[in-house]
């Protein structure tokens, strides 16, 4: 992992390009969205191929998605990034990407989900600091569907503020850790692993806190993936996980065998265990999260679990 690299501060009057490198998205989902994000003062700049329909389900060709990207970055009039959905393509990007632009260019990129492809191809070239969060057809379109807080915690440049029970943290397994906070979707990082891009950032000198969602996974699916992050050796320097919000995965009633599962799966996992962050696929206001930066992981107190970010995100 490269040394930490944090983009410049979101500030007043911003110009956020929007992208697709995944699957298309729907039209009025942006548009929606696209007000809502013009409703707290940015500026958008809908990238040429970001609502295009294919091919199959892809938002363009491999080199127009590519396109899209590399020219948001280049473009210096673009203050940062956001994606309108996830789905499935951002991968097929990973070999052509080009790594000096973009270090040349660094910027502010949100999204989730698929986009964790991106995120961890960020942090492996170059350290950048990338955010886990709302998307504009996914989150801004959506009534509640952005989490106010934490977006502004992350993009001012707050150097010391938390995460706790209101944002859904309960305690699978106490204690305490700190470390760089790296992950995204379990599903994404666990079908890299034994290629040339799918490692998790790591460090043997940084302990890691991982974090980790889905959508639509099932309780043995994740005792499957866990098991072989375990195998691969992908724990070796996490000090404490942290897991999001399981109502896209599991009905309530089912959450206390998801949880069996992921227990089971982490019985060799000496290290605190949250569960329930609403950041990624949730059906409520999405956390945003800076991946790359330090964090402490409070899971001591039963009734109060904490993740405290220990510096800033952004470079103010």
């Amino acid at each position: 992992m490269s040394a930490l690299l944090k983009p410049a501060a979101l500030r007043a009057g911003a110009t956020l390009a929007v992208v697709s490198p995944a699957s298309t998205p729907r039209r009025d989902e942006v548009e929606a969205g696209l007000a809502a994000l013009q409703a707290l003062g940015y500026k958008t700049v809908l990238m040429p191929n970001a609502r295009r329909p294919g091919p199959l389900y892809y938002a363009g060709t491999l080199q127009q998605r590519l396109a899209d990207l590399h020219a948001a970055f280049a473009d210096t009039a673009i203050d940062g990034i956001i994606c309108t959905r996830g789905g499935w393509g951002s991968a097929e990007l990973l070999p052509h990407l080009d790594a000096k632009l973009i270090r040349a260019n660094a910027k502010v990129f949100m999204g989730y989900s698929d986009h964790t492809s991106l995120h961890q191809w960020l942090a492996r070239e170059m350290g950048l600091v990338s955010f886990y969060g709302p998307m504009v057809a996914s989150d801004f379109s959506r009534a509640g569907g952005v989490d106010a807080a934490s977006w502004g915690h992350v993009f001012c440049g707050d150097a010391n503020w938390s995460l706790t029970s209101d944002d859904g943290l309960r305690v699978l397994r106490p204690g305490l850790a700190e470390g760089t906070l790296v992950g995204g979707c379990l599903t994404l990082i666990a079908e890299a692993l034994g290629t040339p891009y799918g490692a998790l950032p790591a460090s043997a000198e940084e302990p890691r806190i991982l974090f980790l969602e889905d959508v639509g996974t099932k309780p043995y699916q994740w005792d499957r993936m866990l098991l072989h992050l375990r195998y691969a050796g992908q724990l070796a320097h996490v000090s404490g996980i942290v897991f999001g919000n399981m109502r896209q995965c599991v009905a309530a009633e089912e959450e206390p065998w998801l949880e069996g599962a992921i227990l089971h799966a982490l019985e060799d996992f000496t290290g605190p265990i949250a569960i329930g962050l609403r950041s990624g696929h949730v059906d409520g206001a999405n956390i945003t999260l800076p991946l790359g930066v330090r964090v402490r992981l409070d899971a001591s107190a039963e009734g109060n679990p904490r993740v405290d970010f220990l510096e800033a995100a952004v470079a103010v």
